[in-house]
């Protein structure tokens, strides 16, 4: 109910910040962008590099991003490759890669080098697998050009200042081959302080503390992409990462009953390799795919605590390791039978998790660690095949429809004395088509039947020393498998801008949620039913019409709603810790006639109570967290940005109810923590070189 009535506030804020307040003269403004820069084509519509010049974007990526209502979507959470991923393409292909994301691609395509961006319906596409609204890059690379990035970042309270955020590259042609070569570090320092509560099973208040978390994560990263283009339309592309990731974490809390230290730390360090080459072979198109990726990470974590009435100290530590690998080839073959697209693709795929977690006990009487827990080195492995064929045909001058059938043969296994083998055959396929109702609506609708990805960690016992919860591995874990249906409209505001509405039903088999173990142990397990309904609507609107040029509203909301059926109680309750509301709404003006643009937002969520066998949580953003930001698009050829956020204080809030045994038993204790994390001053500075 309290996050009800600041969400309502948030969407009241959002209307009353993104009213213009100065009327502006239309005769002494000049338009943002010719008419010309924007068309409509058969399947979508086509953007300029005019239309994008008044956000003086500097590398491709700034460009997406102001695509009216178009958002960047399934990025790395895919399957394997499988067919779609992310929605966006270049030069008309798929990018095949994962840790080394579009994202990371679309920010080393120098701006200049932007033919064009089109705006297209995926299921109109030889693509398969793609749907809903889909980026087309048309680009081509200049003679050599770097980009460059930095995001210092200072807070009020709870961090030291972050100084080491940002990234550096260079792009270059040499006859027949583009590359591209980058370091970043996406390195975040973050923080937060305030007070906690504990109460015992009968609700009395045992416990005042105070406080603070303290987080710093460093992620250096070097990679570099070489596109070949042959004389006879081969196109091959190689792409490759390394990168190292650092995280120092510690929780400090000071009570009346005493002080904890939570230490946690991350040494890791992962690599992928990927690449694709496609010729023509016959009356069509072969195309081969293959993708190596492995991360290796380290932990070791301690808590200690202290008490006021000088009872001995207690704590644990533990040393964890953790070793990932994928390994993906795949081979796609399309043709063209008259009106008819075709593509046969097969892929395997042989991922791997090994793993060892010791636990140890803080010995009082010496000081130092015994023994406590032991899990020997597991090795979780799946062997996966999978085929499809692919149809598609234009149906109509604004009809189209693609359709695919196929499945994937898995087999998992896994080491250890609770290790066996078994395999399993699942189906897949779908149905999607887009049709254009009016020359300003856009209508699709996708019905596929999908296989999850499971999570290897699910499969081995862990423990978690700050929340001091535990669980056991279930080697008999199985993909879950959903049908899912999905419904989407693009409407075309014309000189108001774009809205896109889409709705989501997804019928869920085998879903991996808590099941009990026993009296009172638990682990993650298949259950049979579970629904999600989701509703979003994502819109640019361009406020030139009513006088006030060069701004613009851009507006992503959206509502879950998930059910699963419960092991413990037998009835049906929300996805825990899930995603249910979201506002985050924002307003720029780009002044005409000058360098300068200003603008702010509003940011908001909320989530359902997280929920295992013996408790329930619930952890949110108290409030909204508001911004606004100022830039300057050439100072010495610079583009600089001031940003000041969470003017509203929004802050972290956590509770959770601990049973003695099972939920709806008797409450061992309860707690509550209510932090802040201060006003956040963030400076970008970027420009471009050679």
């Amino acid at each position: 109910m309290q996050f009800s009535r600041r969400f309502t506030a948030a969407c009241l804020a959002s209307a009353a910040f993104t009213t213009p307040v100065i009327a502006q003269d239309d005769a002494a403004t000049t338009s943002t962008a010719p008419e010309t820069s924007v068309a409509a084509i058969e399947n979508g519509q086509v953007y300029q590099p005019a239309f994008f010049q008044r956000f003086a974007p500097q590398t491709a990526l700034d460009m997406v991003g102001q695509v009216p209502g178009f958002g960047i979507t399934g990025q790395s959470d895919a399957r394997g490759l499988g067919q779609g991923g992310a929605n966006v393409l270049l030069n008309g292909t798929r990018f095949s890669g994962k840790s080394v994301s579009i994202t990371d691609a679309l920010g080393r395509i120098p701006a200049a080098d932007v033919v064009r961006i089109e705006l297209l319906d995926g299921a109109s596409l030889n693509i398969p697998g793609l749907s809903g609204q889909v980026v087309n890059v048309v680009y081509e690379s200049g003679g050599g050009g770097g980009q460059f990035r930095w995001s210092p970042q200072f807070r009020s309270s709870g961090t030291d200042p972050l100084l080491t955020n940002g990234e550096i590259s260079w792009s270059a042609t040499s006859g027949r081959v583009d590359y591209t070569v980058s370091l970043q570090n996406t390195s975040a320092h973050q923080g937060n302080e305030g007070p906690g509560f504990r109460y015992d099973g009968n609700g009395d208040l045992v416990e005042t503390r105070y406080e603070n978390l303290f987080i710093e994560r460093e992620r250096p990263k070097l990679s570099g992409t070489i596109k070949y283009s042959g004389a006879g339309g081969d196109v091959g592309n190689l792409s490759g990462a390394f990168q190292l990731y650092r995280l120092d974490y510690l929780e400090l809390r000071d009570g009346n009953l005493g002080t904890r230290k939570l230490v946690q730390k991350e040494d890791e360090y992962n690599y992928e390799i990927g690449g694709d080459y496609a010729f023509d072979l016959g009356s069509g198109r072969l195309k081969l795919i293959g993708l190596r990726r492995f991360e290796a990470s380290d932990f070791q974590n301690t808590v200690r605590s202290t008490y006021a009435d000088q009872s001995p100290d207690t704590g644990s530590l533990q040393d964890l390791y953790i070793d990932e690998t994928e390994s993906i080839l795949r081979t796609e073959y399309a043709w063209k039978a008259g009106a008819n697209d075709w593509q046969i693709s097969l892929e395997g795929a042989l991922n791997s998790l090994a793993t060892a977690n010791e636990v140890q006990r803080l010995d009082p009487t010496t000081g130092g660690h015994v023994p406590a827990f032991a899990s020997p080195e597991t090795v979780v492995e799946e062997k996966r095949a999978e085929a499809a064929i692919t149809w598609g045909r234009q149906l109509a001058a604004n009809l189209s429809l693609q359709a695919s059938i196929g499945g994937e043969y898995s087999e998992l296994s896994q080491s250890g004395q609770r290790g066996k083998m078994r395999s399993f055959w699942r189906p897949k396929g779908f149905v999607s088509a887009a049709w254009k109702a009016t020359p300003d609506l856009d209508l699709r609708l996708k019905v596929s039947r999908a296989v999850g990805q499971l999570n290897f960690f699910d499969f081995v016992a862990s423990t978690d020393l700050g929340s001091g919860n535990n669980q056991a591995g279930n080697p008999d874990l199985v993909p879950e498998q959903s049908w899912d249906i999905e419904l989407e409209a693009t409407k075309t505001l014309g000189p108001w801008g774009s809205l896109t509405i889409t709705g989501i039903h997804r019928a869920i088999s085998d879903r991996v949620t808590q099941i009990p173990i026993g009296a009172t142990d638990e682990a993650p397990g298949n259950v049979d039913r579970a629904t999600i309904n989701f509703l979003r609507a994502r819109g640019t609107f361009k406020l030139d019409p009513i006088g006030w040029r060069g701004a613009q509203i851009d507006l992503t909301t959206f509502i879950r709603e998930t059910s699963v059926y419960d092991p413990l109680d037998g009835i049906y309750r929300p996805f825990s810790g899930s995603q249910r509301r979201l506002l985050d709404a924002s307003l720029r003006h780009d002044v005409p006639a000058s360098d300068w643009a200003y603008g702010g937002g509003i940011y908001a969520y909320d989530s359902e109570p997280g929920v295992r066998l013996n408790q329930v949580s619930q952890r949110s953003l108290d409030g909204a967290d508001g911004y606004v930001y100022v830039e300057h698009k050439d100072v010495a050829g610079l583009k600089l940005r001031a940003t000041v956020g969470n003017l509203l204080n929004a802050g972290d809030v956590f509770s959770r109810t601990v049973f003695v045994n099972r939920r709806g038993g008797p409450v061992a204790f309860s707690e509550a923590e209510d932090r802040t994390y201060g006003t956040i001053f963030t400076f970008d500075i970027s420009g471009s070189f050679g």
